[in-house]
């Protein structure tokens, strides 16, 4: 599957988390930009972190259905301690 390059190509074919990478990238260079009006930094730099926290939730969520990342425990043996 082709990875969307634009916002728009993202919340049309691709998912969640690829949109929310791509709205934090164009977050990210828009706070960089000198000409970004002061008043917009406080409100922008907070959806960044926002989207970052959102980002690493869903991150996490698929690393828990990883049926590789699973490990299942052996059989308590009392004597062993």
């Amino acid at each position: 599957m082709k990875v969307p390059q634009t916002i728009a190509e993202a919340s049309e074919a691709g998912s969640t988390l690829d949109e929310l990478r791509l709205m934090r990238a164009r977050i990210a260079r828009t706070l960089d930009d000198p000409n970004c009006p002061p008043r917009d930094l406080a409100a922008l730099s907070r959806r960044l972190i926002e989207i970052g926290k959102e980002i690493t939730a869903i991150e996490s969520r698929a690393q828990e259905d990883d049926p590789v990342a699973k490990v299942e425990d052996g059989k308590f043996n009392a004597a062993a301690i």
